[in-house]
């Protein structure tokens, strides 16, 4: 074996050198940028398909806001089904997709940022209460939660003035109107009149409800996704299905979507409705409610308690193929990833 000047053999100079190239194909694969670019063309692919329930999810839980239900009351949408072919036929496909376009930004801003950062943050939390890395270690669902958590939290804020408008959009109807209607033309449209009424506060009107909402599922989502896809590999192993098995990845995300929805859906009500708020006087704050716990109080005193499961169905209707469709979709970005990156 050959010695090189410095006292190394060639071979070991070849292997070092074999090392770096492996360190830096891992990288590129495995680094934060490429981990956010998966999250987020996974995640508006899938909203793509799921917008639609998005659409019938919000005018549900608007229905009959603050309104005592009387057996007179006038309902325009009675059950999902029925919301769905309401707004199909009196809209058409335009009207099922309304949103869809400051959608994909909130998808980017949000599904990117905890989907991104989601491992660096758990490695972190790891390393800080158990001295190692997740990477080859009995998952610790706490640390699991509270990663998840503050990525879905800082994926809300950064998303917020997104969601804000695509809530608004999907409200307005000229035939079936629930809710305060704002009537925007586009996304653009919206943003700049949002800003003219109430400038950056406007724009940021009920982050603190999204980041709840968001923070809630995605502590739930992350978490028990990573625990279900563990548990069905190991289970379900000797047919075939590991833990990068399509098969997997689509158990793990319908049952992961339950239990996201179950979380989610009375914060879901609550920023629905914080968003879809017309502005106080002056452009200054909410009209109807100044922040998410009196939106929680005066929506269960007035509407009871199960109105926090207003538009549950569709929620999961849309969440559940959300989940599943995302979480497909990036494990397969990610294994092309590896191939090829």
């Amino acid at each position: 074996m050959a010695n090189t000047s410095d006292g190394t053999s060639t071979s070991s100079s070849t292997l070092a050198l074999g090392s770096r190239i492996d360190a830096k194909t891992r990288k590129a694969s495995d680094s934060i940028l490429f981990a956010w670019f998966a999250g987020s063309l996974a995640s508006c692919g899938a909203v793509t398909f799921t917008n639609p329930f998005e659409v019938v999810k919000t005018r549900l839980q608007l229905q009959g806001e603050l309104a005592r239900a009387t057996p007179n009351m006038v309902k325009p949408y009675h059950n999902v089904a029925q919301a769905f072919w309401v707004i199909g036929r009196n809209e058409g496909i335009r009207g099922l997709q309304k949103g869809l376009g400051p959608g994909y930004m909130y998808q980017i801003m949000l599904n990117g940022t905890r989907l991104g950062f989601y491992e660096p943050v758990k490695n972190v939390l790891y390393r800080v209460f158990t001295r190692k890395t997740s990477d080859g270690q009995k998952p610790v669902i706490p640390l699991n939660v509270a990663a998840g958590g503050l990525c879905g939290m800082a994926g809300a804020a950064l998303g917020s003035p997104f969601f804000l408008v695509k809530t608004r959009m999907q409200s307005a109807s000229d035939f079936a109107a629930v809710g305060f209607q704002h009537h925007y033309k586009s996304s653009i449209d919206g943003l700049r009149r949002i800003w003219n009424e109430g400038g950056l506060c406007g724009l940021y009107r009920g982050m603190d409800a999204a980041m709840m909402r968001a923070g809630a599922g995605s502590s739930v989502q992350l978490a028990t996704y990573d625990h279900f896809k563990a548990f069905f590999s190991g289970r379900l192993a000797h047919r075939g299905l590991d833990g990068n098995s399509m098969a997997t990845h689509f158990l793990a995300s319908m049952v992961t979507g339950f239990f996201v929805c179950l979380v989610m859906n009375p914060f879901d009500v609550v920023s629905t409705r914080m968003y879809n708020q017309k502005a106080g006087a002056g452009g200054h704050g909410g009209a109807l409610y100044r922040n998410p716990l009196q939106c929680f109080y005066k929506t269960v005193s007035t509407e009871g308690v199960f109105s926090l499961y207003k538009g549950f169905l569709a929620h999961y209707l849309r969440l559940g193929p959300h989940t599943i469709l995302m979480f497909v979709f990036m494990e397969q970005i990610k294994a092309i990833g590896k191939r090829h990156f």
